[in-house]
C-alpha cells in the first residue's frame, strides 16, 4: 500500500502569507484566492443545510450537530450579540470539517511513518496492546490503561508538529499575561513550544519517554499545545483507536531500510506535511506463523 500526499510549495507558501497578511494578499492575484473560494462554497453549502434542519427540526430529536445548534439558539439566542446565533452555527460546523480533515490525516500519516521508522518504539506498543487488549474490540478506557501507547500518541503530535503555525487570534486589548505581552491580533507560534528544549529532551528526535515520568506512567505536558483541548482530546482518542485496532491486525513493516526513511516534513505553511512512503501490512496470524 502507497501513502500519496503531493506538496504544492507555491501554493502552502501563498497560504502561509495569507494566514497572517490577509489585507495585502487580497489584492494580490495568485492561487490563494481559490481557497478562499473553497471556503465560502463550503460555508454556502452549510447554510443551505442548516435552512433544511429548521424546517423540520425537533428540538427533542435531534439528527445532528446543526440541530443540536439550532436547539441551543432558540433557549439562548435573544439577541444578536450573543454567541448562539446562525453566523457562529455556520463557522463552528464549518471549523469541524476544514480544521479536522487535514489535521486527523496528517497525524495519522505521521503515525505510520514513526511506526515504521521506529521498529523497537514500535514493539512496545504492539505487546502493550497485546497485554492489555489482546484481540477484543477496545474502547474508550483502555486509553486509560496503555501509557506507553498514549506516550507514543503524544509524542506524534509533538514531533509531526502538523500545526506549527496557529490561526490569527483576537483580544479585546493588548493584554499582559505574567511576563508576557499579547497584542491586540496575535498569531501563536506553536511550533516554538513544540521544540523548546526547556521542555523536551532533544526536541529533534522522537522519544515517547517525552510524556512518560519515572515510574513508566503518562505524563502530561502542557508544552503540547493545540488550538482546541476538546479537539485534541478527540483527536487523541480517534488516532488511539485507529491504531490500537490496525496494530491488533497487522504487523507495520517497512518494504526499504530504515537510513532511507525520512521524517522531516516536506513542506511548512498552516500545517508540516509528511513525505510520501510506502508501508506493507502484513497480517499478523502470517507474521507470528513465519517466525
Amino acid at each position: 500500500m502507497k501513502i500519496y500526499k503531493t506538496s504544492n510549495w507555491p501554493m502552502v507558501r501563498l497560504t502561509k502569507l495569507y494566514n497572517i497578511y490577509p489585507n495585502i494578499l487580497k489584492y494580490i492575484p495568485g492561487p490563494h484566492h481559490k481557497m478562499m473560494e473553497n471556503f465560502s462554497f463550503m460555508a454556502d453549502y452549510i447554510r443551505k443545510k442548516m435552512e433544511i434542519n429548521m424546517k423540520t427540526l425537533d428540538s427533542n430529536n435531534p439528527r445532528d450537530f446543526i440541530d443540536c445548534f439550532l436547539t441551543k439558539i432558540e433557549k439562548e439566542g435573544k439577541t444578536k450579540a450573543d454567541i448562539y446565533n446562525t453566523d457562529t452555527l455556520v463557522m463552528n460546523t464549518l471549523l469541524m470539517f476544514f480544521g479536522g480533515t487535514e489535521t486527523v490525516s496528517a497525524t495519522m500519516r505521521f503515525t505510520l511513518l514513526l511506526l515504521m521508522k521506529y521498529p523497537s518504539i514500535a514493539e512496545k506498543v504492539y505487546n502493550e496492546i497485546d497485554n492489555v487488549i489482546g484481540q477484543r474490540p477496545p474502547n474508550f478506557e483502555d486509553r486509560f490503561k496503555m501509557p506507553y501507547t498514549d506516550a507514543f500518541i503524544h509524542e506524534v503530535q509533538r514531533f509531526g508538529d502538523v500545526t506549527p503555525l496557529g490561526l490569527p487570534h483576537e483580544l479585546t486589548m493588548d493584554t499582559k499575561i505574567r511576563n508576557y505581552i499579547f497584542k491586540k491580533f496575535f498569531t501563536p507560534v506553536l511550533t516554538g513550544v513544540h521544540n523548546d528544549e526547556t521542555q523536551f529532551k532533544n526536541p529533534k528526535n522522537f522519544d515517547p519517554k517525552n510524556f512518560l515520568d519515572e515510574n513508566g506512567k503518562l505524563m502530561k505536558n502542557e508544552s503540547l499545545v493545540k488550538e482546541f483541548v476538546r479537539v485534541r482530546a478527540w483527536l487523541l482518542w480517534s488516532i488511539s483507536f485507529f491504531i490500537t485496532t490496525l496494530l491488533q491486525n497487522f504487523t507495520i513493516k517497512s518494504p526499504v531500510s530504515l537510513e532511507k526513511i525520512s521524517v522531516t516534513a516536506v513542506g511548512c505553511g498552516l500545517g508540516h506535511v509528511p513525505p510520501t512512503f510506502e508501508i506493507c501490512l502484513i497480517p499478523r496470524a502470517c507474521s507470528q506463523e513465519e517466525q
